[in-house]
């Protein structure tokens, strides 16, 4: 079900795009929609799109001593973005936002090549809530589009980590840190509608916390030392 949830999310957000240079087109002869839209101290806004994250990391020392284990590798997977938008401005090209909620379904692997060149893959799912804070700096308007390019930092916690005592299955052999922080930056696009404005954004995070818990009893996680998180976002905003 997530699956295909995630495929229509993309198709949407990448139609879209495709689409929105047509329509602004055909009303760039027309009046201008929501002249005070931008003049407003505050406005809001739901924002839904797709990320592609994994995880950047460093082999330990202790890979060598792994004879089963040859190599690991960080696989890329697609996940879900839902979330409630919050602008403040600050001057005429200058807004500093934040997501109050903002929810991100992640699914990163580890893909172990063992033994005899067998590999094993290992999936850790992320149920994540952010709290970005952002500034953003615009361009002036050219009739009803507007371009902006943002920057910030985030603080995340991660309701799926299994940084839990006891025993973990076989498919949880990483054990990662609940709480994370970073940095991310991006650009976007505002549409102005009559009655709304439609905002694609593409952003990049960058997790700055070493999220592994080391666990000397764990095989496939003493083969890792420090992890990172990067989650690459394509994003639709309604305000």
């Amino acid at each position: 079900m997530q699956y295909l949830l995630r495929n229509k999310i993309i198709a949407f957000c990448i139609g879209t795009l495709f689409l929105l240079p047509n329509i602004t087109h055909g009303q760039r002869y027309l009046d201008l929609n929501l002249l005070d839209h931008d003049e407003k101290k505050f406005h809001f806004g739901i924002k839904l799109g797709a990320n592609k994250s994994f995880y950047h990391f460093y082999n330990s020392n202790n890979l060598l001593e792994f004879k089963d284990i040859l190599s690991v590798q960080s696989i890329q997977n697609t996940g879900i973005n839902l979330g409630w938008l919050v602008n403040m401005r600050l001057g005429e090209f200058f807004d500093l936002r934040t997501y109050p909620i903002d929810l991100i379904f992640t699914e990163k692997s580890f893909l172990y090549t063992l033994k005899n060149n067998m590999d094993t893959l290992k999936k850790i799912q992320g149920i994540t809530l952010a709290l970005p804070l952002q500034v953003k700096f615009c361009s002036e308007r050219i009739d009803n589009i507007k371009v902006y390019l943002m920057a910030g930092g985030k603080m995340e916690y991660d309701f799926a980590a299994n940084n839990t005592s006891g025993k973990l299955s076989e498919r949880q052999q990483v054990k990662l840190k609940k709480m994370d922080y970073g940095i991310e930056a991006g650009i976007g696009f505002h549409f102005y509608f009559p009655v709304f404005v439609l905002t694609p954004e593409i952003k990049a995070s960058w997790g700055l916390r070493d999220m592994h818990i080391r666990d000397n009893d764990l095989k496939y996680s003493n083969v890792i030392d420090r992890i990172s998180s990067r989650v690459y976002s394509i994003s639709l905003v309604i305000e």
